[in-house]
């Protein structure tokens, strides 16, 4: 292996567990979180109800403290049906109580009027004409309670969370992307580097994970940026990042936290296609409405290249893996997202505090509740 590529894989060590910037101030919050059936509650929003015909059977289900693909074992185990036969949207929490929807051959339907789970529900099954795929959700709605909450510290807790809700939050991944200690971004690295395991899928799985590394390191800087602009003088500014008046001027002016760069690549937001940004003007009014947001590069082959001064911000960030970019598919993940329906109660008798909110598909709750409480939620 080439010495710089040793040393490339040496940094990734070094540096595998990377915490990502917040975007608030405020200090951190005390109270206790705990990732259970009571406390953490997840339902998924379909992307559309089922057909009422067809070949297979659309399974609503409802899990305790079980990941998806245990569910769908045990699912296969009582029905007969094989693994690969079962459909499902997207993965759920293992930790917690999770509603989600499932889909598997319709011939095999017989085995509901005798299922019974201590942690696994079929809450309704309803005929359909397809399959069910990655991404088939529209949304994900969270129910989230901490305990051991003095009244200053709720009081501190609502005004995070309507300080979210007003500006938005920084889309990261969430540490369920990156392994039990962490280091699933540098095993992917390493795959691509000719290092990775004899299993295809498990390489697939890592390299993803490495994507996603590089996707929270490039927003944190943004991140970075957004909050400098927006504290230090031009003067300072040009001195941190060299950009010239103009650029510093444009960025200044824009009244948004997350800030917009010529060059760009932007996504129709909570839905839609990604394009570039060829008119920073217009296009900020629309990302202010919440009409598009900016969308983040996963490296790959068919990623939206972006152009200018967001492509430079992108080659920095990416630089050590823009060689390997043939090898992985690519695409733009929404950087900038938004809460919905958020609601928020807090009970003193009982020092709880409770909060609702919803989450476009691909969102981490655990991210929002690490931005609101500033301190890593399973310490």
């Amino acid at each position: 292996m080439p010495k710089h590529r040793k040393d490339d894989i040496k940094t990734m060590s070094e540096s595998t567990i990377f915490k990502p910037l917040y975007v608030l101030t405020h200090s951190p919050i005390n109270a206790h979180f705990s990732k259970n059936s009571d406390d953490f509650v997840v339902r998924e929003l379909p992307l559309y109800e089922a057909s009422g015909s067809g070949e297979h059977l659309m399974l609503h289900i409802q899990k305790k403290d079980l990941s998806t693909q245990e569910a769908v074992r045990i699912l296969s185990e009582t029905s007969g049906a094989k693994m690969r036969e079962f459909g499902y949207a997207g993965l759920k929490d293992k930790q917690g109580l999770t509603s989600q929807f499932i889909t598997m051959p319709a011939k095999f339907e017989s085995f509901l009027s005798t299922f019974s789970h201590e942690n696994l529900k079929i809450l309704d099954a309803k005929r359909h004409i397809n399959k069910l795929r990655t991404g088939h959700l529209k949304a994900n709605s969270f129910f989230i309670r901490l305990k051991k909450v003095s009244q200053t510290d709720a009081d501190k807790l609502v005004q995070a969370l309507e300080n979210i809700d007003k500006i938005g939050y920084a889309n990261y991944f969430g540490y369920q992307r990156f392994g039990k200690f962490g280091d699933n971004a540098e095993a992917g690295f390493r795959a691509l580097c000719g290092k990775g395991v004899k299993n295809r899928k498990i390489n697939d799985f890592l390299i993803s994970a490495f994507q996603s590394d590089l996707f929270n390191r490039w927003l944190s800087k943004r991140v970075e940026i957004s909050r400098f602009i927006n504290d230090f003088s031009k003067k300072q500014i040009a001195e941190i990042y060299g950009y010239d008046t103009q650029t510093i001027n444009e960025l200044k002016a824009q009244k948004q936290f997350f800030k917009l760069f010529r060059g760009d690549v932007m996504g129709h937001y909570p839905f839609g296609k990604f394009f570039l940004c060829e008119d920073l003007e217009a296009e900020l009014d629309r990302f202010c409405r919440r009409d598009i947001t900016c969308g983040g590069l996963i490296l790959g082959a068919k990623s939206i290249a972006s152009t200018q001064l967001a492509r430079a911000i992108e080659d920095e960030i990416y630089a050590n893996a823009l060689e390997f970019a043939s090898k992985m598919q690519g695409s733009r993940r929404f950087a900038w997202a938004y809460l919905e329906d958020l609601k928020y109660r807090y009970i003193p008798e009982k020092a709880h505090f409770t909060f609702s909110f919803t989450l476009q598909k691909g969102s981490y709750a655990t991210v929002v509740l690490e931005e609101i409480l500033h301190k890593n939620i399973f310490e």
